[in-house]
């Protein structure tokens, strides 16, 4: 059925009362978009970053007197919002959603491939991942560098450790391009949950071991080691990363913006004998080799 939405442009710190306004009228759903062109970065677990400019916007029954609404939210807020109503054409909602997402080829032979889609070469290595709560399904350019760079090498006899594992991607793929076992570290348990359902649809789940930071075995070592998190956490967690990958491992970190890649490898060069960097869009990734 049609519907209709009513869109409430406002600032960052006004946008929750606004959305729990609008569920007080009856909004279905709710949901924070861009007003500008702003990025905001991945939450932490249980929090909600939102722009500094919001667009925050109730979906309602077609039947449903906007006037009303508006007059209220303009009555309250005065000029400090703008207000507007807007038809919704009715569509497969579902349909339109899956139809955003398309196998993704990565590298030479990895493909990344939603459960929907046809399989478009079967002798390749495919990894079915379908976007769910936890980050990362191979679209994004950091997600993106690292699958490249996880497909440029020979996994086999190696043991990989991706680190803030999130969808669980990249070490479902590492084990799906030869590595013999993987390890997955996330602060966020629902991140784990993830990891091990992608492991299991994708047939490598005894393969995988997935802890939260705090229960990860003591002085463990890999060969391969992946981070895809964000600059902040790499400048700070740097020495336990490092710590992680075993002399002659190699290693690869994105999540990065291309102004913070020579501080990250400033950093890093202190344990790693660096390659050139690789850009991708305004994001950087930084691999080495464990001295």
């Amino acid at each position: 059925m049609p519907w209709i939405q009513i869109k409430i442009g406002t600032v960052s710190k006004k946008a929750k009362k606004i959305s729990g306004m609008l569920s007080g009228f009856g909004a279905a759903s709710v949901t924070y978009t861009d007003t500008e062109d702003a990025p905001v970065y991945e939450p932490l677990p249980g929090e909600t970053k939102l722009w500094e400019n919001t667009t925050v916007t109730g979906l309602f029954e077609a039947d449903t007197d906007p006037e009303p609404i508006i007059k209220f939210f303009k009555d309250h807020f005065h000029d400090e919002i703008t207000c507007r109503a807007e038809q919704l054409e009715d569509k497969d909602w579902v349909r339109e959603w899956m139809n955003q997402f398309h196998p993704l080829k990565c590298g030479e032979k990895l493909w990344i491939c939603p459960s929907w889609c046809e399989i478009p070469d079967p002798d390749a290595v495919n990894v079915m991942l379908d976007p769910g709560l936890a980050f990362g399904t191979g679209t994004h350019p950091t997600t993106f560098m690292c699958l490249n760079w996880l497909d440029s090498l020979h996994l086999e006899n190696k043991k990989v450790i991706d680190f803030g594992c999130g969808s669980g991607i990249l070490a479902v793929s590492a084990l799906k391009l030869g590595a013999p076992e993987a390890v997955g570290i996330d602060i966020d348990p629902q991140a784990l949950t993830a990891s091990k359902d992608n492991a299991e649809r994708n047939g490598v789940a005894e393969r995988l071991s997935l802890y939260l930071p705090e229960n990860t075995p003591q002085k463990i070592k890999a060969d391969v080691l992946v981070a895809n998190i964000l600059a902040g956490p790499l400048r700070e967690l740097a020495p336990t990363i490092a710590g992680m990958v075993a002399p002659g491992g190699s290693f690869a970190l994105s999540g990065i913006i291309a102004s913070q890649c020579p501080e990250i490898q400033e950093i890093y060069s202190q344990w790693f004998k660096l390659n050139e960097p690789v850009f991708r869009e305004e994001w950087c990734l930084v691999s080495g080799i464990r001295k």
